[in-house]
């Protein structure tokens, strides 16, 4: 575990000790990018918040310059050239471009969290509001993590079952849970400061994807070069994730307007990137 604060860090890694006789057997410690360096997995969540009165292109580029210190550090420390390299930070897709673009590994060990924490809000919302198992309901996000993000409608499922098949996903429905789900990340903020136990779970379940080499599609964000029409931008598509990392992405056939939003959503990232001092 590295920080900034190399206190925080030490005291983290003993309070996850404490409890590794009953999770488990692995070796937790703090320590520095020299330790790190022959890691598989570099999970990097630091991140900046917003100052008051701060735009969020200001904050964007305060994260940038973080974001990049961390990079030089781990390429200092000798990455391995098998290594993955999973981005948390926020703006995840914007960040996840720019570890692409400056560490020299391929692209598809290179990915960011992307609407994965989005996609089990949205699902969980359904399975709530229609007194479901949060586990049958399957329902994606895609594109942007963030205001651009796009509902996948025409492949929500419950247990196999198309979703817009049941009398009570009427549009109003629809429009009632996705507006939930694109504020749900403020409430939490409003509540309790920010979030952390669905997070946690969304990342588990990526670095389990490739760990275990599970061959899962999940809605993690990498370099798109032809999926959808989209090309040079990292963003959510539906995504196989195993020991390779995203081994490929996999354009199922959507809704024309779905198709669209997403298209949308790569312009939007592309305009902001273009502000960005990288």
């Amino acid at each position: 575990m590295l920080d900034a604060n190399k206190d925080m860090a030490e005291g983290e890694a003993l309070d996850l000790l404490h409890g590794s006789a009953f999770a488990g057997d692995q070796r937790i410690y703090a320590g520095d990018y020299m330790h790190a360096a022959d890691s598989d997995i570099f999970l990097i969540t630091a991140g900046l918040r917003r100052k008051p009165d701060e735009s969020r292109l200001d904050l964007i580029n305060r994260n940038v310059v973080l974001f990049s210190q961390i990079l030089e550090s781990i390429k200092a420390a000798g990455l391995r050239k098998e290594a993955h390299v999973f981005v948390v930070s926020n703006p995840v897709d914007i960040l996840t471009q720019l570890a692409v673009q400056r560490l020299g590994l391929r692209w598809q060990q290179v990915y960011g969290l992307g609407t994965m924490l989005d996609t089990s809000r949205f699902s969980s919302f359904i399975a709530a509001e229609l007194k479901l198992a949060p586990t049958q309901v399957k329902a994606l996000l895609l594109g942007e993590h963030g205001d651009s993000m796009v509902p996948i409608w025409s492949s929500a499922t419950v247990n196999g079952l198309l979703l817009t098949g049941f009398p009570e996903c009427s549009p109003g429905f629809q429009n009632t849970i996705f507006e939930r789900t694109k504020g749900s990340g403020a409430e939490v903020i409003k509540r309790k400061g920010g979030a952390g136990w669905a997070v946690a779970v969304a990342i588990r379940e990526v670095v389990h994807a490739v760990l275990l080499n599970k061959q899962v599609v999940l809605p993690v964000s990498s370099l798109v070069q032809g999926a959808y029409g989209i090309n040079d931008v990292c963003l959510s598509v539906p995504s196989l994730v195993g020991r390779q990392g995203v081994e490929r992405h996999v354009e199922i056939k959507l809704w024309p307007k779905e198709q669209m939003g997403i298209q949308q959503s790569a312009r939007a990232l592309k305009e902001t990137l273009a502000k960005v001092g990288t």
